[in-house]
């Protein structure tokens, strides 16, 4: 894998356009989410220059790239203090799951904070 340093300026290597309904700027009850064009003299689904972008393969990230963190860390989900002794401080951060109760938690930081593993968290 990558360095750290390298991953974190490639996380979002290209900056995405907003993907827009069509008729998003006629309508303000339409939400501003994206929906497949469908008409038949539909503009935007014959790719026309000035009527928007459409998502497409080419916008997707580089595959060592993905489901990363904005850290450039692989998250690992933690739910008891055994959890934390399968993370590799170097390459994974952990996210403590919403279910663990305030003593637990408070444990599973401080033996984080004794091992040097980031959480996302805490």
């Amino acid at each position: 894998m990558e360095c750290i340093s390298q991953v974190k300026t490639m996380v979002n290597p290209k900056k995405k356009p907003k993907f827009l309904k069509q008729g998003i700027t006629y309508l303000k009850r339409i939400r501003v989410r994206w929906r497949k064009p469908r008409g038949i003299d539909s503009k935007l689904r014959k790719k026309e220059k000035s009527k928007g972008k459409s998502p497409n393969v080419g916008y997707r990230a580089p595959k060592s790239m993905r489901n990363l963190h904005p850290s450039g860390l692989q998250e690992a989900y933690i739910q008891n203090i055994k959890d934390l002794e399968r993370i590799d401080p170097k390459t994974q951060a952990g996210r403590l799951s919403s279910t663990i109760g305030k003593k637990k938690r408070e444990l599973i930081v401080k033996k984080s904070e004794e091992m040097k593993i980031k959480l996302l968290n805490a």
